[in-house]
């Protein structure tokens, strides 16, 4: 769990704040009106954000190409070709 901390109070702390990240493994979240403005964190997390983040995109970005691979009309259907197949098959 972050600590919370609202930024009045942060920006008389930030020292502190910093050395409580840094030495202490904390994360702080900075509030405004009792609504997250910002977070400080270390180094080390915001590499593994980021990590995490551009994994993140790559799967998506896999999932979205085989979806449009395992949903692409095929060209000999053409344009109302699965239109006719259907009626094809229901006057049969």
């Amino acid at each position: 769990m972050a600590y919370e901390i609202p930024v009045t109070q942060a920006r008389a702390e930030l020292a502190e704040l910093i050395n409580r990240v840094v030495y202490g493994g904390e994360r702080v979240v900075v509030t405004r009106h009792g609504k997250p403005l910002v977070a400080l964190v270390s180094a080390a997390d915001l590499e593994r954000l980021e990590e995490l983040s551009e994994a993140a995109e790559g799967q998506v970005v896999s999932a979205v190409s085989a979806v449009r691979e395992s949903t692409a009309v095929r060209p000999e259907r053409g344009r109302f070709g699965i239109t006719a197949e259907h009626r094809g098959a229901a006057g049969s």
